[in-house]
Parts: structure tokens; sequence; C-alpha cells
């Protein structure tokens, strides 16, 4: 199954899709050179007059910034460890303080995914760890990169470190590398949560990485509810981090009739 063939009823569920799908959207905007004008743009993207997303995620830097741009209902996520997945844990944490007094309320970790991927889990565990303690209070998305590990097997063990070192979500990817987002990624990074008797009724998922279309979107939305059920499918327990999608979204939710393939010219 891939995202972009699986189109369940399409199009007759696609406003209820998309729905969902903006409120449990991560706005996010990671280049290099972002700006506080940049954000500013971000932050008033977020408040859609179909409603508001989950939250923005941002830079570390400009996490205070997009802070006060916004209404207390949206969330800030900003980045730690990011995009690289370093073992460097001082760093690591360092990037979480910064998100911490910046007054956001959730932090995207990477996790040490070469750490893993060479049998080093002192460094992974130890990495989490630190970074858990750094930021009480808040939400802890850890991003596998899954694209990276690839094979089910490290996938899952990943999402298992992950959770028990704390995890409020488990997250695919950055979005930096070739493979993002996929749902046989999704699939074993879900299984582990509903696995887990500490984990099952309160961790959440998020897909992130190349969603554009309400129809990608609804391949996740529909594997979120079949591992976590129906009352998975909300910002608590289910998140979509992306650029673009929401263009696409309101294209939807305006009464537009958009192909299969998406929207031309709208990302």
């Amino acid at each position: 199954m891939s995202a972009s063939t699986f189109i369940p009823n399409w199009p007759h569920e696609l406003p209820g899709s998309a729905r969902i799908a903006l409120a449990c959207l991560d706005l996010t905007s990671l280049n290099d050179h972002d700006t506080e004008a940049d954000i500013a743009k971000l932050c008033q993207r977020a408040q859609s007059p179909f409603g508001p997303v989950a939250a923005v995620c941002v830079w570390p830097r400009l996490a205070t910034f997009a802070r006060a741009q916004l209404p207390a209902h949206i969330g800030v996520a900003a980045v730690a460890n990011f995009p690289h997945g370093s073992a460097d844990m001082e760093a690591a944490v360092h990037d979480t303080r910064q998100i911490v007094q910046a007054g956001a309320q959730e932090v995207d970790v990477v996790l040490p995914y070469q750490a893993l991927m060479a049998g080093d889990l002192a460094t992974v565990t130890a990495l989490l760890n630190a970074v858990r303690q750094a930021c009480p209070g808040l939400l802890l998305k850890v991003i596998l990169e899954t694209g990276e590990l690839q094979t089910p097997a490290l996938i899952a063990h990943a999402s298992q470190l992950a959770l028990q070192a704390g995890a409020d979500f488990l997250k695919t990817s950055t979005g930096k590398t070739p493979v993002n987002a996929t749902p046989a990624a999704a699939q074993t990074m879900l299984a582990a949560i509903a696995a887990s008797p500490r984990a099952r009724d309160h961790v959440g998922f998020k897909a992130s990485g190349g969603i554009r279309t309400v129809q990608e979107a609804m391949v996740y939305e529909a594997l979120t509810e079949q591992y976590l059920g129906a009352a998975g499918l909300g910002p608590k327990r289910f998140r979509i981090g992306a650029s673009s999608l929401l263009s696409h979204i309101e294209v939807v939710l305006g009464g537009g009739t958009p192909t299969p393939g998406g929207v031309p010219g709208a990302y």
C-alpha cells in the first residue's frame, strides 16, 4: 500500500478527512534561512478560515517569535537535534532548553538513528532520556527517521526505545531525507504503540514528510484509526507534519474538485 495509490472511497470521504487533517496539522517551516517574516506568514496561515491547525513547527531560534504571533489554542513546536540526529547529547539538550525557554509547548527531537544502526543502544537511550528530562511538561515527539532505518525491525526497535524514554508521540521523519513517511513505516510504529501497555492509551503518531494532498493524509488517518481507534483521530494522538498540505485542505473544504493527484500550482 502506498500513500499515492490508496485513496479510500474518494471523493466522498474527502471533506471529513480534510477536517481531521486540518485539526491535526503541524504546519511546518524548517528552511535553513527562515526569518521572522517567514514565520509571521506561517502563523497567519495557521489560522485558516476553516479552522486552526494543531501547531506550527519551527526552528528553536524562531520559537519565541512564533509563540508571540499565535493564539494560545495553537501550539508551538520546535526541533532538537535536527535534522542530523547526531549522538551529541549536550547539543540536543541545549536545543531542548532553548525550546523550553521560548515558551513552546512541543519538542520534536531526532533520535540518533545512526547510533541505533551501529548497535549503540546506550547512546540512543541516554540522549532521549536527557531530552525528556530537559522538557518536563512539554509534549515530546521523537523523530525516528524511518526512511534511513528502512527495515521493520529497526523501526520497531527505535519505536520501543522512544517509548521507553517517555515519548508522547512517535514521528516518522524529518522531511530532509530521500524517503520520508510511508504507510509501511507507519504500521510498524503504530503497532509498537498499540502493543505497549504503557503507551497504547495515550501515545500518539505523527506522519511527516512528503504528505501534500488530503488523499495521502487519508492513508495515515485510516492506519491510526485501525491501531488506536476512532478516538485516536484528534490532535492529542495524531499529527501530520507538512508545509504544503494546508493548501489542498483549503481547496477541499472550500468546495473545490481536486484530482486525486492534487492541485497543480497549489504547492
